[in-house]
């Protein structure tokens, strides 16, 4: 996701003075040095799942797909929460039912703390809850939602003696269980942070059908959520653009911790404050609030800078253009002569489902 780069792309368009100019330097410098080090975190990490699964096999977590590795990479758990599947797998020689088991159960129960959690390692972290994640997303081969241990290994055991599965890759043999969510599981998902994206709805005058539209379309509502760009969270958001932006703005030094964007409400919290900063403040400019949320829509992915310059290259020149424009026609040129594809299937993608939420209302 790019919506990071946001404050270096329209720097050159708000900032004037010397000093802030210095300022924006040394924030690109610290996002560059983030983005290297992460980069250098992935390569490694990439690397030794590659030397046990093969090259085709590398697997790792994204903003819908939960992936943990364990026992020393030899076993993972991959919740795909796009196509509402679990698919726990294992490549271990001995014993291979058992390192499945135990993934098993440990996937079902483990609790909604993505803070606790490090995707990017085989640390055996992954702790058990009273309140899993799962929770009513899951349902045993009784049709009953699994909570305590006792039924997890009852499942899981059933699953071993009905669903085991093995391949080859040419390299090891891997041996898998797959499950499927409930049909209704982005639902339930959505359901558990209804409370805290009205809190923020409220705080900062954003509506709360786009702030669910952005969760469902950023995340699929996994709290887990990392991206390629160390975008973290349900809003996916960056330590050091988007993140920095927002304490900048609230009078907080530094940068948002990884632990703190992971927390749920944080998360709303930070990305609620970013799309208010756009309609506020970097895209304040455009009359129509059809277009002007058209426009926040695709900054928020892409940028408010790359945003206005599909019009003109001057921001103020842009924002008249705009305003001079019907929304559908902005929405036709956003979604047409963005320069991202992605930016460009975004808006769409959101569009539509904050029509949905406002419509279930």
């Amino acid at each position: 996701m790019k919506k990071f780069l946001a404050l270096a792309l329209v720097a050159p368009l708000l900032i004037s003075c010397s000093s802030n100019k210095k300022n924006a330097e040394t924030y690109n410098e610290a996002w560059v040095k983030d983005t290297n080090g992460f980069d250098i975190l992935m390569g490694q990490f990439a690397n030794n799942i590659e030397n046990l699964w093969g090259f085709n096999e590398v697997l790792i977590a994204g903003p819908k797909d939960y992936v943990k590795y364990t026992d020393k990479y030899q076993t993972r758990s991959h919740i795909n929460f796009d196509e509402g599947t679990i698919t726990v797998e294992t490549i271990a020689g001995t014993d291979p039912a058992e390192h499945l088991r135990k993934a098993i159960i440990t996937t079902l129960l483990m609790g909604d703390d993505p803070g606790s959690i490090d995707l990017y390692s085989d640390a055996n972290d992954v702790l058990i809850s009273r309140q899993p994640f799962l929770y009513g997303q899951v349902v045993d081969n009784t049709g009953q939602p699994i909570r305590w241990e006792g039924r997890a290994a009852k499942f899981a055991d059933y699953l071993l003696q009905t669903r085991l599965k093995s391949r080859s890759n040419g390299l090891r043999i891997i041996y898998s269980v797959t499950i499927s969510l409930v049909p209704n599981h982005l639902d339930k998902r959505a359901h558990k942070y209804i409370a805290m994206v009205r809190q923020a709805a409220r705080k900062y005058g954003i509506d709360e059908s786009l702030i669910l539209a952005i969760m469902q379309t950023e995340s699929s509502f996994n709290p887990y959520a990392v991206s390629h760009a160390d975008a973290l969270g349900l809003m996916q958001v960056v330590q050091h653009s988007a993140g920095k932006d927002v304490f900048r703005s609230q009078g907080k030094w530094g940068t948002p911790s990884r632990s703190y964007l992971f927390d749920p409400q944080s998360n709303i919290d930070t990305g609620t404050a970013y799309l208010a900063m756009l309609n506020d403040v970097y895209l304040s400019g455009i009359d129509n609030p059809t277009s002007r949320r058209y426009a926040i829509i695709t900054a928020y992915n892409g940028g408010a800078g790359s945003v206005l310059r599909i019009f003109s290259n001057d921001r103020v020149k842009a924002v008249n253009i705009i305003n001079t424009m019907t929304p559908d026609d902005v929405y036709q040129t956003l979604t047409t002569r963005h320069p991202s594809a992605e930016s460009r299937r975004y808006l769409s993608k959101v569009n539509s489902a904050q029509s949905n939420y406002r419509n279930a209302r």
